[in-house]
């Protein structure tokens, strides 16, 4: 356990921003699995949602690279 205010205050900020990103990355999971149903409207909201994902650092930009193309890919195929 950390004796230095600055420290306590660091475990405090940390443990905030970890509940913070677990529930965003459980909302993104949530949006994908909607979004792996076919429909195009869920589609577009999780592309839009993996991308802010990436700007808040909660996503590398590679792996959401991969998810939007198996989305896309997904979507064709369902279109045909």
């Amino acid at each position: 356990m950390p004796n230095i205010k600055s420290a306590k205050k660091r475990v405090l900020v940390a443990k905030k921003k970890a509940a913070q990103n677990k529930a965003a990355r459980s909302a993104l999971k949530t949006v994908l699995k909607k979004a792996n149903t076919g429909d195009p409207a869920a589609v577009k909201v999780a592309i839009k949602k993996v991308d802010q994902a990436v700007a808040s650092h909660i996503l590398h930009k590679n792996n959401a690279a991969h998810k939007k193309s198996a989305l896309m890919k997904k979507l064709a195929a369902s279109a045909n």
